[in-house]
């Protein structure tokens, strides 16, 4: 089972982000995080990169690029919350399933006002 916090906002669909490690962001980092419009967060980590690059070139730039990278596969799916959270999404529920649509099978399930949102059209 994977957990899945739910975020809601007025007249959007429930966006569903998973917990845990997010292996897009350690592969493919600051367009991983771009790809979720997580601009700010992509915007930042491109530029951590790039200094990177410019300040420590040689094995230790190699070093610090990888723990870049480790980092944010530890912290990219916080990063999309954060992301979430400042454009007025809020938390609404941590949901256990085994994949995101029966997360969101469970999430509507258990709060069935956003099932009249599906079915009026209104996201």
């Amino acid at each position: 089972m994977k957990l899945y916090t739910a975020l809601l906002k007025a007249d959007t669909e429930p966006v569903l982000v998973r917990e845990g490690f997010a292996w897009g962001a350690l592969v493919f980092g600051p367009f991983w995080l771009a790809a979720h419009r997580a601009w700010i967060a992509a915007a930042l980590c491109l530029a951590a990169y790039v200094l990177i690059a410019a300040l420590a070139p040689g094995p230790v730039g190699a070093i610090l690029a990888v723990g870049l990278a480790v980092i944010l596969g530890f912290i990219g799916h916080d990063l999309r919350r954060w992301t979430l959270e400042n454009r007025g999404f809020l938390l609404a529920h941590v949901v256990a399933a085994r994949s995101p649509d029966d997360a969101l099978f469970r999430l509507l399930t258990h709060r069935p006002e956003l099932v009249a949102r599906f079915r009026s059209g209104a996201v």
